[in-house]
């Protein structure tokens, strides 16, 4: 069976440096870093309020990618925005993954409801459709809604992971990991592919490592947590670790 690739979400590393209104951490630095270190992909989450990646990074990036790591996949997350859109189109990362934003939200808490937001989606689906971008969207972990996800459109679904990882090693462990199993499922038999995010961290990953189908997981938060303790090169060196690489 094939072993989830890691893609490396460094939103962190843009709010620590703008944090300070400079340029450091680089973030081309940062991405190059993370690339040394195993890590199969990038991925950054612009949002309009550009807390951590600034609109303007996100070109910067691809462009260093097709430069200086060719093949290397970059998976853009953002909210179902006209301005965001048109930015995915600008850069054409190998993937977009549309993320529900609610306002006032501290992070991306939930998935697409693909029966109430199909109207919404559609139309980008298809202009990223025709554009050769990778459409994927995030999930709850729910096995009935995934035939929503690719009635709309989508290439891939991203299952939102964050349940799942605050009740590992809990009474409710158990029942959270078989939804995401079950939902991992249904969607690869409908044709879907598999992603995961959210929260993911060493410890949790071996637990869905094997899902049936999950092609690439995105880990952000976890791992720069974990580099302030380790270093980079050993943090990520343990998420492939616990992946199977």
């Amino acid at each position: 069976m094939a072993r989830p690739l890691l893609s490396v979400n460094i939103n962190k590393y843009a709010l620590l440096r703008n944090s300070r209104g400079r340029d450091v951490p680089n973030l081309l630095w940062a991405v190059d870093t993370c690339l040394a270190a195993g890590a199969h992909g990038i991925t950054v989450h612009p949002r309009r309020d550009e807390r951590h990646i600034r609109l303007r990074d996100v070109p910067e990036i691809a462009a260093h990618l097709r430069k200086r790591h060719p093949g290397v996949e970059l998976n853009v997350e953002c909210e179902n925005h006209p301005q965001l859109i048109e930015l995915v189109l600008e850069v054409l990362p190998a993937q977009c993954t549309l993320v529900p934003v609610t306002p006032g939200e501290i992070t991306s808490d939930h998935g697409w409801r693909p029966a109430e937001d199909a109207e919404l989606l559609a139309p980008n689906l298809e202009s990223l459709r025709k554009a050769g971008v990778r459409s994927s969207g995030f999930l709850d972990c729910d096995p009935e809604l995934a035939a929503g996800m690719a009635e709309v459109g989508f290439d891939r679904v991203e299952l939102y992971t964050g349940p799942f990882a605050w009740a590992h090693g809990t009474a409710d462990g158990e029942r959270e990991t078989a939804l995401l199993r079950d939902t991992a499922t249904a969607a690869a038999a409908l044709g879907l592919g598999v992603n995961a995010g959210h929260d993911l961290d060493r410890h949790n990953l071996g637990a869905i490592a094997d899902v049936e189908g999950l092609l690439e997981v995105s880990i952000g938060h976890a791992q720069i947590c974990r580099a302030l303790e380790v270093g980079t090169h050993q943090s990520i060196g343990e998420l492939l670790s616990a992946l199977g690489w």
